[in-house]
């Protein structure tokens, strides 16, 4: 992989990751055009790299919500941070059981497949269109027709929930913050807390996979081909773009959140959902 590639590659995750798009069916459509020829394993582990960027990103712009959390968290403090924190590890439940059992299975579909990323975009456009058009709303911000509701905090069980969405989301096309913002509006949570929530749980699933592959770095040769098969320097390239983009395109997203505009990137997916299956 060339450097030039590397870099719309991490310009396309760090907007992706926030976005309500799917970074990595994006990603796997981005290297399609881009003619890159990357196998299942070093493309997922390419793709992780990036997701790690996107990640420190997330700490840096929510670095005054991230800080008490871990504080109260280490410290054993039982108030709303470290509730919120107990929250992040019941959400990260279901995906740790589908990366520990199905890891292999989930790595057979990053080989650009248009047809399954076009499928699963399709998907992420219904759920964002349900969570706009038949979630009910407060009421003062309802449109005609709408029914009026008091949205809630995030409680153990809507974590849960919103984790399996997550768990779900690892399909390439399947947008992740697109379908845990999505699941958590339609069962009733707070549409900016349900959003900065999306962020802060894919910290610890990404980062643990990330010190996963950097065990099997030094201990396997596997691992050590496909670091050496993309290149050290568009790795960092690569890593550097994501991690800026992301740090800009995740202050837009929570406004977007905030506003509710998420039907538009609804629009948005099923246009190049529909594209990845018919071309």
């Amino acid at each position: 992989m060339d450097t030039l590639n590397a870099l719309i590659m991490g310009i396309v995750q760090g907007l992706a990751e926030y976005l309500p798009i799917s970074s990595s069916g994006h990603l796997e459509i981005c290297g399609k055009l881009l003619g890159l020829k990357l196998d299942p394993e070093a493309s997922l582990e390419f793709d992780v790299m990036l997701h790690v960027a996107t990640v420190l990103s997330t700490i840096v712009v929510l670095w005054r919500e991230f800080a008490p959390l871990c504080v109260s968290f280490f410290t054993w403090k039982r108030d709303d941070n470290f509730n919120t924190v107990v929250k992040i590890l019941i959400s990260c439940i279901p995906v740790a059981v589908v990366g520990i059992c199905f890891k292999d299975f989930i790595e057979g579909f990053f080989d650009k497949n248009m047809t399954i990323i076009g499928v699963c975009l399709i998907i992420t456009a219904a759920l964002l269109s349900f969570s706009y058009f038949f979630r009910t709303r407060p009421l003062d911000d309802s449109p005609k027709g709408h029914k009026a509701y008091t949205p809630r905090d995030i409680n153990y069980f809507d974590a849960f929930i919103i984790g399996c969405s997550q768990a779900i989301a690892v399909l390439p096309g399947l947008s992740r913050s697109g379908t845990t913002i999505a699941t958590g509006i339609l069962i009733g949570d707070k549409r900016e807390q349900v959003a900065r929530f999306s962020f802060l749980m894919v910290i610890i699933p990404i980062l643990g996979q990330a010190l996963l592959d950097v065990k099997d770095y030094f201990t396997e040769p596997a691992a050590t081909a496909t670091a050496d098969s993309i290149g050290w320097l568009p790795m960092l390239v690569g890593f550097l773009a994501s991690f800026l983009v992301g740090c800009a395109a995740c202050k837009w997203m929570l406004n977007i959140v905030k506003k509710g505009k998420l039907v538009w990137f609804a629009l948005y997916c099923l246009i190049v959902g529909t594209l990845c299956i018919v071309l």
